[in-house]
């Protein structure tokens, strides 16, 4: 085994077990033997781990978000700002009426109550996504659970995830990541090629 994906994998805390000649040895006449686990590595059943020259289509599980931003750090700052009174009501309740519609008919309720006004009613979250591929459609307001099939489809899109409070106006950005295939996406024919043909 290369040097190089074992200090991978170790770093990853997981070690491979799918593909055949990287964690298990072949020993001469006596078949295929497990090499034990280097120090820190703990066992699990798989690891989504690619090999250079792999290439086979990626699942829907082994495709997480990357560049994972969590904005807890500026909400708790704005929140903090508002109690401290450096920051009135108005400046952070200000959601824009397109995003308070796109709450009421196409957010997900939460379990959380809103930070401002403690209203009985959950805050809602708000997915959109944004990419190239997209087209048109880019900036549209998604379900959750339509991520992973844009996530097989596409190379790359942006996710932008609001909680709002539509009585008060509260919002902010929770979090943004990207998900996708992460492979260059398929260039078209162009229409000149496709008429020549």
């Amino acid at each position: 085994m290369d040097t190089w994906v074992r200090r991978r994998l170790v770093r990853r805390r997981c070690r491979v077990t799918s593909a055949p000649g990287t964690v298990r040895a072949r020993k001469a006449g006596s078949g295929a033997r497990e090499l034990p686990p280097a120090k820190g590595v703990e066992r699990v059943n798989f690891c989504r781990y690619r090999l250079p020259g792999d290439r086979r289509r990626r699942t829907v599980a082994g495709m997480r978000p990357r560049s994972v931003i969590d904005y807890a750090l500026a909400r708790r700052a704005t929140l903090g700002d508002l109690f401290a009174g450096r920051v009135s009501s108005a400046d952070v309740c200000d959601a824009h009426p397109y995003l308070v519609r796109a709450a009421r008919y196409h957010g997900e309720p939460t379990k959380k109550r809103c930070p401002v006004c403690r209203g009985a009613d959950p805050l809602i979250n708000v997915t959109y996504t944004y990419g190239d591929e997209l087209g048109p459609s880019s900036g549209r307001v998604r379900a959750t659970k339509e991520l992973p099939g844009l996530a097989t489809r596409y190379s790359e899109l942006n996710v932008y995830v609001v909680e709002v409070c539509p009585p008060c106006g509260w919002n902010h950005l929770i979090t943004s990541y990207v998900i996708g295939t992460g492979e260059p996406p398929a260039r078209k024919q162009s229409r000149r090629r496709a008429a020549d043909t």
